[in-house]
């Protein structure tokens, strides 16, 4: 009865936060600690340091695998369970609201409008997280070579398995030359050892290598519900660096199946819900599975979010035992330089490039930049003013 209660009382906390947290994950990590460090007490300082700490390591959306942590901190597997359900639900449910009335005939006649207005915010997003990514995983001459590297063989060559090569070729740069990567002097040495969950490893890699199969032998028309597990799972195994870079892992995996305009005005759509980006894969989901929109919706979402869940349930307690060590720092600062490329490169294509048709589209986007990066204006009324523009031009 107590485990019920507690389950309860965790998935209750979560939801208020998902209908309110509006801002993105560094705002979220921002709710999170005031609700649950400064007035419940469900958590020291130190711990929630620690959790924050390993989320910025891990694949997977950061804020969402801190609220899991704090779940499992708090009532185990059930507690980080609802403390998930809990916070996703609310901009779940808005996103696949959204693309079920994109499905529908009252929406055809004005749409494409709000799409091209909405499309000038999208540049501006992922510009600004860019540049917040370029400065805080960028520091050093070679981070910056990799990174400027990955961008523009991604723009020459834009394929999934290039993505695929560059961040494993990162990975092994940094693990064998940390020493360009990492201070040694500045990696805390830990030496205690912590149960490791080796079954939520082993699941997360037996499903990684199951998309993988699935992608080479099953197409979107011959299994499209495997085909769409495969695709959100592989993107959600490989999203270091937070929740934008989503953008170009998923248009490589979907672009054959998804008109660009519509995958974008779902990015920039998520942008003004509260809650994860990762409901974008809501959005998403149902509009890649029309006949069953809710099941789409709700496979593409789970996919999405498991990899990064089931990799903290499995590292969250031994992840400073891990990061002490140089050759794994080392790897992680190779692997986020390459990142920032990767979306340097998305924003070139397709955002850049389906986002601006014309030269007052240019001065709408200087306009909103400066909003959103220097005003700190509120996304909605940003959100709000892209439209505007984009009705205006019916």
């Amino acid at each position: 009865m107590n485990l019920l209660r507690d389950t309860l009382s965790i998935f209750w906390r979560f939801l208020a936060l998902g209908c309110i947290s509006f801002g993105g994950p560094a705002a979220h990590i921002g709710y999170f600690q005031k609700t649950f460090v400064e007035r419940l007490h469900w958590l020291s300082q130190d711990d929630y340091g620690k959790l924050v700490a390993v989320s910025q390591f891990l694949p997977g959306p950061g804020s969402s695998q801190v609220g899991f942590a704090i779940g499992l901190h708090r009532g185990g597997l059930a507690g980080g369970m609802a403390a998930f359900l809990g916070f996703t639900l609310p901009s779940f449910c808005l996103m696949y609201g959204l693309a079920h009335y994109m499905q529908s005939p009252a929406s055809a006649g004005w749409m494409p409008s709000v799409i091209q207005g909405l499309l000038l915010l999208a540049v501006v997003v992922v510009a600004d997280a860019v540049l917040t990514m370029a400065k805080q995983f960028c520091q050093s001459w070679y981070t910056r070579c990799i990174a400027l590297t990955s961008a523009l063989l991604l723009i020459s060559f834009s394929t999934i398995y290039l993505q695929f090569i560059l961040l494993f070729t990162a990975g092994l740069l940094g693990f064998f030359g940390h020493q360009y990567f990492v201070n040694s002097t500045q990696v805390s040495h830990q030496t205690r050892s912590y149960h490791k969950t080796w079954l939520a490893l082993f699941i997360f890699a037996l499903l990684f290598m199951a998309s993988i199969f699935i992608q080479a032998n099953y197409g979107a028309t011959d299994s499209p519900l495997l085909s769409l597990a495969a695709n959100f799972y592989q993107s959600g195994s490989l999203v270091f660096g937070g929740g934008h870079v989503v953008l170009p892992l998923l248009q490589q995996n979907i672009e054959a199946s998804l008109n660009t305009e519509q995958f974008l005005f779902g990015y920039a759509a998520a942008q003004g819900v509260p809650g994860p980006m990762f409901t974008l894969a809501t959005y998403l989901g149902a509009q890649l599975l029309p006949t069953s929109p809710l099941f789409g919706a709700t496979i593409a979402t789970f996919s999405l979010f498991l990899p990064g869940l089931l990799l903290m349930y499995a590292l969250h307690q031994q992840w400073a035992m891990l990061s002490a060590r140089v050759s794994i720092a080392g790897a992680m600062a190779a692997i986020n330089a390459a990142v920032v490329g990767l979306l340097l490169s998305a924003w070139v294509n397709p955002v850049v490039s389906h986002g601006i048709n014309q030269l007052s589209d240019v001065l709408v986007v200087v306009i909103l930049f400066t909003g959103y990066r220097l005003l700190k204006l509120p996304i909605v009324l940003l959100i709000l003013l892209s439209i505007s523009y984009g009705l205006a031009w019916l």
